[in-house]
């Protein structure tokens, strides 16, 4: 696939096809399917997309997806425009990937290959690049099943060993098995460095608010206005895939600059989701979207503009709830994009908002709503923390032993008059404690 995509002399020609299975009564609308499939498509370099086609399926044949009649009507179309690449929406066994490019005589990739491909193509960081191997070559060792007579050749034995030897198929998948195994003590090296990153920013009284959604959905643009970073943010599927954390300042609610700034809290973008995301790239990037489940905000960024949203939004909940978020983390569903829609639906939206506290309608472009989205975390969050040093007495063991049920206490040590404690806490709390 890589030799394809690399002749920057002549972009390869590729066919989008999105099977639509008519038995399926949970099927999604083909039409913005088959969109998101292009997307897709256009989202890697050196591609064009010369077509694409919607194709009404009964049930999918187990050999080559298609049945006979429409496996010669698409290869004769294809053969016409003289592709090099078919991306199929949807999942291809290694057997009907094999049997479709002995017919049809172009490369085929199914939905996850080409995500895998996206996402090779855009990892940067260390992480992020050791994630996608894995993912990649998981994903290759399923397709090592008999697509080339070579794999079925037995290799002689070993040494003093006698016998029939490994065919090539087991010696391609014990090399796989042996470059994952070293991927993985790989990243998790680097896991242990973003632990203690996180660990580090545990001890700061700054809350977590992670930004989720699903890809495209204006995560990285809204990013940018709240952080004044420079995140790339462009109208592409995936446009970013690695994690980017800033310390922020919210501006303070009924104050002017001059009384003082507001509360301090740490933004997390991270990688969007998207529908039947490959199994193995939400294992490979679980460390990346940890930053999700140490959160104390959650901001689920919606596209509302968009004629699935819904589907999207329950898209980005299953994997949430795949990935083990609580379902006690605070969350608020931003509406993002509504200045794409028309008047009458943008009053719709907002009134529709404006009824529910833990919606907030914006658009991260223009600005619009912003303030009330300040509004919204601030007060989705509770009460500002502070940190403060204090001696307690010995004696004082049952208001220690409150602090330390409440789960404040940041550090401790013996001291000449009593526990010299290290606490973190809201005002509440304090008056609380006080009142002991």
């Amino acid at each position: 696939m890589s030799d394809l995509l690399e002749r920057e002399e002549q972009p390869t020609r590729a066919w989008v096809f999105h099977p639509e299975l008519t038995s399926d009564r949970d099927r999604r609308d083909p039409g913005p399917a088959l969109e998101e499939a292009v997307a897709l498509a256009a989202a890697l370099p050196h591609l064009d997309v010369v077509g694409a086609d919607i194709v009404r399926l009964p049930t999918p044949h187990p050999g080559k997806l298609f049945g006979k009649g429409k496996l010669k009507e698409l290869g004769d179309k294809l053969h016409a425009a003289e592709i090099d690449l078919v991306l199929i929406d949807g999942p291809v066994s290694p057997v009907q990937q094999r049997n479709l490019e002995k017919e049809w005589k172009v490369k085929i990739l199914d939905r996850t290959g080409l995500i895998l491909e996206i996402f090779s193509d855009r990892a940067r960081t260390r992480e992020g690049v050791l994630q996608v191997e894995m993912a990649a070559l998981s994903y290759q060792r399923t397709r090592l099943v008999r697509a080339w007579t070579h794999l079925e050749r037995q290799r002689g034995g070993l040494g003093f060993v006698g016998g029939p030897g490994e065919t090539q198929i087991e010696a391609d998948r014990r090399a796989i098995d042996d470059h994952l195994n070293r991927l993985r003590k790989q990243l998790s090296k680097v896991v242990k460095t973003r632990e203690l990153h996180r660990a580090a920013r545990a001890k700061v009284p700054f809350p977590i608010v992670a930004l989720v959604g699903y890809t495209n959905a204006g995560k990285s643009t809204l990013f940018n206005r709240m952080t004044g970073a420079k995140v790339l943010a462009k109208d592409m599927l995936f446009a970013t895939l690695d994690p980017t954390m800033r310390q922020i300042e919210l501006p303070a609610l009924g104050k002017t600059p001059a009384q003082g700034g507001g509360r301090k809290v740490i933004l997390s973008d991270t990688v969007g989701f998207i529908s039947n995301l490959p199994t193995q790239l939400v294992a490979a990037f679980r460390a990346t979207l940890e930053e999700v489940l140490a959160a104390d905000l959650i901001l689920h960024v919606r596209d509302i503009s968009h004629d699935s949203t819904d589907e999207q939004a329950r898209d980005v909940e299953t994997i949430m709830a795949e990935l083990g978020v609580s379902e006690d983390t605070p969350q608020l569903e931003v509406w993002n994009k509504i200045d794409l829609l028309d008047p009458d639906a943008q009053d719709a939206r907002r009134h529709e908002a404006a009824r529910n506290d833990s919606v907030v309608a914006i658009s991260a472009l223009t600005g619009e709503g912003f303030d009330d989205l300040v509004n919204a975390i601030d007060t989705a969050l509770g009460a500002p923390r502070q940190t403060e040093t204090m001696t307690l007495p010995f004696s004082e063991g049952r208001k220690r032993a409150w602090l330390f049920d409440k789960g404040i206490v940041e550090a401790e040590e013996p001291g000449d008059d009593g526990w010299v404690l290290t606490v973190t806490w809201t005002e509440r709390e304090a008056a609380d404690f006080a009142a002991l």
